[in-house]
């Protein structure tokens, strides 16, 4: 739904755009957040999103007012960044005749603890798009298998 991958480079489709688009504005609605490397594969997206001075407040970390089923879910927190980035994308494809786009129900989140983590994991995302023939997400892959690609396996083992 949200592209292909031709030639080793990500061709987007209008809901790909939209998603491209809205993930560039997330430093728009968050205060101390900057986008680091990403990319913006056929059924995923792979991020880098960086928090400073992250600083949780309010009533509700402590102690919520009210039973509410997003209660788990902090302001400023990658679930609530992760959270209204897929929601606006989702608003907009209801909107424009995408009512079949849906997301995974989760995401996948890592801290990453120093330079050279940081340096392998921007790596992962470049070269993703080269990959993708290999890649355990794409649905036409026949040829994934961890203990024949060391790159892969290193990195999905992490």
């Amino acid at each position: 739904m949200l592209g292909n991958i031709i030639n080793g480079l990500a061709r987007l489709f209008p809901v790909g755009n939209v998603a491209k688009k809205f993930w560039l504005e997330i430093p728009k609605h968050f205060q101390n957040v900057e986008l680091d490397q990403f990319v913006i594969m056929p059924n995923h997206i792979h991020g880098v999103i960086m928090i400073y001075d992250y600083k949780p407040v309010g009533v509700q970390y402590i102690e919520p007012l009210q039973e509410n089923k997003y209660q788990h879910i902090i302001p400023g927190s990658i679930g609530s960044i992760i959270r209204s980035y897929k929601s606006a994308v989702t608003r907009w494809c209801n909107k424009n005749n995408h009512q079949n786009f849906q997301w995974q129900r989760n995401y996948y989140e890592h801290i990453i603890r120093n330079e050279n983590e940081l340096n392998r994991i921007r790596e992962y995302i470049q070269n993703n798009p080269l990959k993708w023939e290999l890649d355990r997400e794409n649905p036409k892959s026949k040829n994934f298998n961890l203990e024949h690609d060391l790159y892969w396996k290193e990195i999905y083992e992490r």
